[in-house]
């Protein structure tokens, strides 16, 4: 990382369980050494995890010394429930956030308050008085939902106008697709970084799922070369030198970092890490 002087930093999911804490907590103290940027932790719509997101927050702040950004995703919520959470984010001393728009969860028949993460982005700002330094999310192949990629594009870019510092991609597994996402985004005057998101391959089937789930294209040359592998070892040693290539030539063609998807496992995130120049 001292060559190419760029960043990594760390997604993880709140644990159900104390020990899950636990063993969240000693990973976080393992990555801390890469160096990381910062931890952050993600979030449930409307309300079901945002306990869990804090009390995940607080043990990495107490255990770590890397800053840490809670998630936090409007849909299906009003505004007053995140104001609380907003304000027990800041008492804490949470300065950054990664504010997503989010999926509304089973069962909920509205949207709440934020239909939109634009929406979110600007009650923070204003309620909150531009305290909190704003990540938003990305999706450099299309969001799913989105009406066309011209029309995605510009909401995304509405975002910085709003006050966002700063975005992190969904994973993708083709260096062009993000290269050709952070153009067009500069060609409507976005100058803040853009960090590519990288997911582990883990399974060709749990990799599958992910990337319908998000909408993430998986190029045919990839699904060609996992489904040759007889065992599970081989398919993950080829999936950490396949993501490191990936995650290097994004760096070396100036990707600003990388913001690793953890998926709250020490490998193939560390795998990977160590054939990275």
């Amino acid at each position: 990382m001292a060559k190419n002087s760029k960043t990594f930093s760390f997604e993880f999911f709140p644990p159900k369980t104390d020990s899950g804490l636990e063993n969240l907590t000693s990973l976080a103290q393992k990555l801390e050494t890469v160096p990381a940027e910062y931890f952050s932790v993600t979030f449930g719509a409307g309300g079901s995890t945002q306990q869990g997101t804090l009390d995940t927050c607080k043990s990495l702040f107490d255990s770590t010394k890397v800053p840490v950004a809670p998630h936090i995703s409007g849909i299906g919520s009003n505004k007053e429930s995140i104001a609380l959470a907003l304000q027990a984010y800041k008492e804490y001393g949470f300065k950054r956030l990664v504010v997503l728009r989010g999926d509304l969860p089973s069962g909920y028949g509205s949207k709440g308050d934020f239909p939109y993460a634009i929406h979110l982005i600007e009650f923070i700002q204003n309620k909150f008085d531009n305290y909190f330094d704003i990540e938003v999310g990305a999706y450099p192949e299309t969001h799913p939902e989105a009406k066309s990629p011209e029309d995605d594009l510009k909401y995304f870019c509405d975002k910085f106008s709003a006050g966002a510092k700063g975005a992190v991609t969904q994973f993708f597994f083709d260096a062009d697709v993000y290269f050709r996402f952070v153009e067009n985004c500069a060609k409507l005057g976005v100058e803040q970084p853009i960090t590519p998101g990288i997911m582990p391959i883990m399974s060709k089937d749990g990799l599958m799922r992910m990337a319908r789930n998000c909408g993430a294209k998986v190029p045919s040359t990839l699904i060609d070369k996992l489904e040759k592998f007889d065992t599970e070892d081989d398919l993950k040693k080829f999936g950490v030198e396949y993501i490191a290539s990936l995650t290097q030539t994004l760096l070396d063609n100036g990707a600003p970092g990388i913001h690793f998807y953890t998926i709250n496992q020490l490998n193939p995130t560390n795998q990977i890490i160590n054939l990275i120049d």
